[in-house]
């Protein structure tokens, strides 16, 4: 993705009518040890996957995943809505920011049928072990406590966690009704949308989750994060009423999904250190 595609490979990819935009490196911890190489690596995919959709002429849609950390903290008892202020906190978020930028203005300048998801913590099966529920998961099987990054305060951040079930369900409603591309004439911005999870977890809950049905203590490790972790927004929060109010219904419940993802990864020892 970070090399860019000639028209040999247009050409073998046939007649392409949609793109879905997933790929991006997406772990804050590298992106604050080496921000170059990763910030390099996010701009360069998504211009690169933008110059192969400006030359497909049948190109209906263009969805690109984005994240709730491009708005940077949450302030609480609030739920950013679309399209408000881009504050990134960290090389992660900012790299994330610049391709929604970068989007933006392939849309301004080729007319590209450009629609953009922001979404929250992902969870689910084959996770890779750097996330927070496989990394809980691993630690609490093997008797080691798990840190969970707090405020000065005590506070444990808070995420509203998504199965990637429920995300794959959402951008195929989102395919299927056309990216709602002509619904909203009226707006200068692309069209964006927010898949959100059923309902806000602190962190600390979640690994109280894990651990009940791992049966295990949960052992947490409380860590102030303005010590180990600059840039960490301790709470994330989007507003999900749009998609909600075009139909969109998650299939999966928070409790059933995540029941299901740490029974499979025990199961399977290889997705754990």
């Amino acid at each position: 993705l970070t090399t860019p595609i000639d028209e040999p490979t247009v050409n073998r990819f046939g007649d392409i009518e949609e793109i879905w935009n997933v790929a991006s490196q997406s772990h804050v911890d590298r992106s604050i040890t080496e921000p170059g190489p990763f910030i390099q690596n996010n701009v360069a995919l998504m211009t690169n996957m933008l110059d192969l959709a400006r030359k497909l002429p049948n190109l209906k849609l263009f969805l690109q995943m984005s994240t709730d950390e491009v708005y940077g903290p949450a302030p609480e008892g609030y739920d950013h809505v679309e399209w408000d202020t881009i504050k990134p906190s960290n090389p992660y978020s900012a790299s994330k920011a610049a391709q929604e930028a970068i989007c933006f203005s392939y849309w301004r300048t080729y007319g590209l049928p450009i629609v953009i998801t922001n979404t929250m913590n992902i969870i689910g099966e084959m996770q890779d072990y750097e996330k927070f529920v496989p990394m809980t998961i691993s630690k609490l099987s093997s008797g080691q406590p798990m840190t969970v990054h707090v405020s000065p305060e005590g506070i444990a951040g808070s995420r509203f966690y998504l199965h990637a079930r429920n995300l794959a369900d959402a951008w195929l409603f989102i395919s299927n009704n056309g990216g709602f591309i002509q619904q909203y004439p009226e707006y200068d911005v692309p069209q964006r949308f927010h898949i959100v999870g059923e309902r806000e977890v602190r962190n600390d809950q979640m690994v109280e989750m894990i651990a009940d049905i791992l049966g295990v203590d949960a052992e947490i490790e409380p860590v102030n994060f303005h010590q180990s972790r600059p840039g960490h927004d301790l709470r994330y929060a989007l507003d999900g009423t749009k998609l909600a109010h075009a139909g969109w219904v998650p299939p999966v419940p928070l409790d059933e999904s995540l029941e299901k993802t740490v029974m499979w990864t025990i199961m399977h020892k290889e997705w754990l250190l």
